[in-house]
């Protein structure tokens, strides 16, 4: 992820500086990969640069608060990997450590750049989904569909209680309560180990979840999360139906999204000049010369910049996930485990977002 920071950061106009990792070679091994002009000995030698303005963390999730902290209390903005934290405890400790140090931070929940994203979130905005009603979908990987399959991630002291869902599920619900304006109430979820053993060693954190939720605005839905389905390499989508219509958006398919209606249904491409302003805004390239991942990567760590430095427009403010999602993001994770450790009882998500006040960016 260090080297999809560092061309995002290029394609705004910063420069990476420094790097560090685990261990000496290491930090020199990841000064090449992102193009750093300077290898640091430690995290705590790097956020002390008087060079650096912000500090992209995207070490292991367990140490995420370590790191996040570190930077913010060095008086440097932030830019943290998802999940902000392993627990709602972590993620709020890095809130407090923003209030103190007046800067703030960003978490990439970076499929809210797609403009067809924007596009869905405009017009349910406008009215044109009704009430909303029912809200499906799923997000599937395979890149663990294999007993020998291994990664960091599967030991839960560097990733955390949870994987699946921490990992890929968390961007499921932050775009529905991003492109809904509506937030989920409560959880029922269960969770499968499909290989207790990987690579000779025992796995404890979850390859799949199903998740029922219900929401504040009366919608009731269900998803599931999954690393280990094959074939499958990156598939979220996301389908939300109201009163008057259903919208649908395919993370492998960004370029149009899914409108459905009782006459029938329509794909909307992406075009700029017919789309929303905020859509059109990311709509970087002509129709049919197809935007992707990075480029939605590129818009988030431009606009985290421009936040950082006080530009930033409000509407744009409004779409750039910041500290207080990623704590939201923490809230359900949790809901959704404890659900899980209590054979699918019904859980609430608790409301920890922060007041305006504190969570605005404080001028500099």
């Amino acid at each position: 992820m260090a080297a999809v920071h560092s061309r995002a950061i290029r394609a705004a106009g910063g420069s990476v500086v420094a790097a560090t990792a685990s261990s000496a070679d290491r930090a020199h091994l990841a000064r090449k990969s992102t193009g750093a002009r300077h290898a640091a000995a430690s995290v705590r030698e790097l956020v002390q640069r008087e060079d650096i303005d912000v500090v992209h963390v995207c070490s292991p999730n367990a140490v995420h608060q370590e790191h996040a902290v570190q930077a913010l209390e060095a008086g440097k903005w932030l830019v943290c990997e998802k999940p902000l934290a392993t627990s709602v405890r972590a993620a709020e400790s890095i809130l407090d450590a923003s209030t103190c140090s007046g800067l703030g931070g960003s978490v990439p929940f970076v499929y809210r750049f797609h403009p067809m994203v924007r596009e869905m979130r405009a017009r349910i905005a406008a009215g044109a989904l009704g009430a909303p009603s029912v809200i499906h979908g799923s997000y599937l990987q395979d890149w663990l569909a294999a007993e020998n399959a291994t990664n960091w991630r599967v030991d839960p002291r560097l990733g955390g209680r949870s994987r699946a869902f921490a990992d890929i599920g968390s961007h499921w619900f932050d775009l529905l309560e991003f492109v809904t304006g509506d937030r989920v109430t409560r959880v029922s979820a269960q969770g499968l180990t499909a290989f207790p053993q990987r690579n000779g060693g025992a796995a404890t954190t979850e390859d799949a979840v199903s998740v029922q939720f219900a929401t504040e605005g009366g919608a009731i839905g269900a998803m599931v999360v999954s690393q280990v389905s094959a074939g499958r390499k990156n598939r979220l989508h996301l389908e939300i139906s109201g009163s008057d219509a259903s919208f649908a958006f395919d993370q492998e398919q960004p370029e149009s999204l899914w409108h459905g209606s009782l006459p029938g249904a329509t794909q909307l491409a992406r075009d700029g000049d017919q789309l929303a302003p905020d859509a059109a805004r990311l709509s970087l390239l002509p129709p049919g010369h197809p935007q992707g991942y990075q480029d939605a990567f590129n818009a988030f760590v431009a606009d985290s910049h421009s936040f950082f430095a006080g530009t930033l427009g409000p509407e744009a403010q409004r779409g750039l996930p910041q500290l207080q999602d990623g704590l939201r993001a923490a809230e359900i994770c949790d809901a959704v485990l404890d659900s899980v450790d209590s054979s699918g009882s019904w859980v609430e998500t608790t409301s920890a977002l922060r007041t305006e006040s504190e969570s605005a960016r404080v001028a500099v």
